[in-house]
């Protein structure tokens, strides 16, 4: 499975609600300021998130999107589903051999419960949780 820039800059969209949860619309400049992307690509990927019910919309001098519910409420999946389609490994898993598909199902399912289990507060709170990423190494 390969998520596209499609799933990548929709979770960054709602990462950047997620974190200004509360203090009103942000608008989609903004975050494409912030994360140096697109905003006319940005734009496109609001129109599904709002239409899922993820996002709303808000009009006026000072308006933009704000997160429809609550960050805790909303998973990486659900932005994932919404953007990329159904999460699939391998096209055509049935015409694998039985252990092959055993296989495939458990990668699967291990990414659909990682996702699943992943909330927008999870991923907006992590750069304040102390732990880092990447491993630094010395020759």
């Amino acid at each position: 499975m390969k998520i596209s820039t499609k799933g990548r800059y929709g979770l960054t969209i709602m990462i950047d609600l997620a974190k200004k949860q509360g203090e009103g619309p942000t608008s989609l400049k903004s975050i494409a300021k912030e994360n140096d992307l697109s905003e006319n690509y940005l734009e496109q990927l609001a129109s599904p998130l709002r239409n899922a019910g993820l996002i709303k919309s808000i009009r006026g001098a000072y308006g933009g999107y704000v997160l429809a519910k609550d960050a805790k409420e909303i998973t990486a999946g659900d932005v994932i589903r919404v953007l990329e389609g159904p999460i699939t490994i391998v096209e055509g898993m049935e015409n694998e051999s039985p252990a092959q598909q055993k296989l495939w199902g458990r990668i699967r399912d291990a990414i659909k419960e990682t996702l699943d289990k992943t909330t927008l507060e999870d991923l907006a709170n992590h750069e304040n949780d102390g732990q880092q990423d990447a491993y630094m190494f010395y020759i």
